[in-house]
């Protein structure tokens, strides 16, 4: 009986053994690449208009790791490397690419790739070859939070504008090639922070300025030809493989640094050298300063003082004087705006005129209030800074005033987010136009994470509740949001007309330039905007980046502030560079 069971038992296993065969199969050949990753070559491979030459590639696929896609190589299940050089590829490379975190290898290079420069990049990425293609605009300042990056090659495409100052935190960069394009100005001042930098290859731009911010990099290869520096070349790049023709260097021996200054050390070439020179150095400055008295830094020291002397006499006065007037300023902030006149019209051409303001017959208008903010006599400054140190952060509630959009509503809405539909581009982010279902035309705002930071995106629901409560007939209105997958976006009225500064700058022939009252009416209304956000809001917000291009115009060239309170709420806000924006 015993030995007949078991003959059954063994017959069941022998008919069920192919089941757990196909199961076994079933589960080695599911997906093996993390979703994230998928999602992001889907996205580039649909922008790079779906080329025949990447085999195995697909719009819809979901495993480029285990169907091995051409020029990718994982780890396990996440993509490390992405190789896809001299493919005739053209183009853009998508818009998902900072949800590639764990690529370190990403080579695109002589291709057809055209446009700006993604402006969201692996954010972990070591090696980053753009070269030969046809990019153009700025370099992005996310290469400013790739801290891992240590080749970077952008050489040969039509890079147009400025440096930004973005260099400062890449301590392992290596090599930086960003020779043959259209590059211009003076080289950033955080170039003299790159402690492993030994090739520099700038040749072939309009750089201007000096490259003495140069003379402390452990440089092995320097080219520098075929620009516009002018002054010397520093004395510690003696022993670099420079190659410098096609510049205006001046001739002669170099002048001494002014008194006072400190030597240059160039940094050592490795990490362990070197302590020994910098002492001594220091020691040397510190005698050389007791020799000569009070040198440029004490004098420098002294002129700082002053100023803030004077900055808290002025405060106390300002302060007084508003004590005096706060009954009359409390009456006129109790008025409407009132609409532009001919009377403020006549006045301001008269302020226009005039070298000098008679302050007994120039009346301030009672949109131009000049009260400072409240102030709470009850606590001391002291309190007031306790408070803000120890404020328990809470969670809060998603503003039921502005509507919630999803990811794919925007995608849809703005073409995938291509460079049809962008607007501009700054420090917080690209703003692109938004054609709904619906026939609405809005804009929307993609936020950076150099701006919103992955640790800090709780904080986002937070910023949107304190935008949705600023209403003013001059300030842009937020309309929505979308926070999903990391992405985070703001949603905001559209403004035909376009910016100030496009108006001003970029008239084509068929328009007229703005008459006195238009530029009075623009003027007035962003005063009154200003006013709202410094006096109105409590607490008071401060813009941070008032300019033309920040000043949209509708139909009736009525002015809208748009970006108020970014700077402010965003937690990263004031380490952005706002001059970008």
């Amino acid at each position: 009986m015993m030995e007949e069971r078991r003959w059954r038992w063994v017959e069941q296993l022998i008919v069920l053994f192919p089941v757990l065969i196909f199961f076994c199969i079933l589960g080695c050949t599911s997906a093996a690449t993390d979703p994230s990753d998928a999602s992001a070559l889907r996205v580039m491979y649909g922008s790079l208009n779906s080329p025949g030459q990447l085999t195995q590639w697909s719009s819809n696929g979901d495993d480029p790791c285990g169907q091995n896609w051409k020029g990718v190589t994982c780890s396990g299940s996440r993509v490390t490397e992405i190789k896809l050089s001299g493919l005739g590829l053209s183009g853009s490379m998508g818009y998902q690419l900072d949800s590639l975190k764990a690529l370190k290898n990403l080579d695109m290079s002589s291709n057809n790739l055209a446009g700006s420069l993604p402006y969201q990049l692996p954010p972990n990425l070591e090696r980053l070859n753009l070269a030969n293609n046809q990019f153009t605009g700025e370099i992005p300042y996310s290469i400013s939070l790739m801290t891992s990056l240590k080749y970077l090659n952008l050489a040969h495409n039509q890079l147009q504008n400025q440096l930004g100052d973005m260099f400062g935190k890449l301590p392992s960069l290596s090599t930086l090639d960003i020779s043959s394009n259209q590059l211009t100005g003076n080289l950033p001042e955080s170039f003299g922070s790159l402690p492993s930098m030994t090739s520099m290859y700038l040749q072939n731009n309009q750089f201007t300025g000096t490259i003495d911010v140069l003379a402390s990099l452990p440089l092995e290869t320097l080219n520098v030809a075929n620009n516009r520096f002018t002054g010397w070349v520093p004395q510690q790049l003696s022993s670099t493989n420079i190659i410098k023709d096609g510049n205006n260097w001046n001739s002669g021996t170099a002048p001494p640094p002014p008194p006072g200054t400190p030597p240059v050390h160039k940094l050592p070439r490795h990490k362990s050298g070197g302590s020994g020179g910098a002492s001594n150095g220091a020691s040397a400055d510190d005698s050389g300063s007791k020799k000569s008295g009070i040198g440029g830094g004490g004098i420098a020291g002294i002129i700082i003082s002053i100023l803030v002397v004077g900055a808290i006499v002025a405060f106390f006065l300002v302060r007084r004087r508003s004590k005096r007037r706060s009954s009359d300023v409390e009456k006129l902030d109790n008025e409407p705006f009132a609409p532009l006149s001919g009377n403020e019209v006549e006045e301001m051409k008269s302020i226009h005129s005039s070298s000098s303001i008679n302050t007994k017959t120039f009346d301030i208008p009672p949109s131009m209030s000049l009260k400072p903010p409240p102030i709470d006599r009850t606590k001391s400054f002291d309190e007031d800074e306790s408070v803000k140190k120890h404020v328990i952060r809470k969670r809060v509630a998603a503003p039921v005033s502005v509507a919630t959009y999803s990811i794919a509503d925007l995608q849809m809405a703005t073409g995938s987010f291509s460079m049809e539909h962008l607007l501009g581009e700054g420090s917080f982010g690209r703003v692109y136009r938004a054609h709904f279902d619906d026939g609405k035309v809005l804009a929307v705002k993609k936020i950076d994470s150099a701006a919103l930071s992955s640790e800090m995106s709780e904080d986002f629901v937070e910023v949107v509740s304190k935008i949705s409560d600023l209403h003013h007939t001059n300030v842009t209105e937020l309309v929505g949001y979308c926070s999903e997958h990391g992405q985070h976006l703001l949603v905001y009225e559209f403004h035909r007309q376009g910016s100030l500064h496009d108006l001003l700058h970029l008239s084509d022939e068929y328009s007229k330039p703005l008459i006195w009252n238009s530029r009075v009416k623009i003027a007035l209304g962003t005063a009154r905007g200003l006013e709202y956000l410094h006096e109105v809001c409590s607490p008071s917000i401060i813009h941070k980046n008032i300019k033309s291009a920040n000043i949209l115009l509708d139909t009736e060239l009525n002015p809208h502030l748009s970006d108020s309170g970014l700077a402010s709420f965003l937690p990263n806000g004031d380490q952005v560079n706002l001059s970008h924006f």
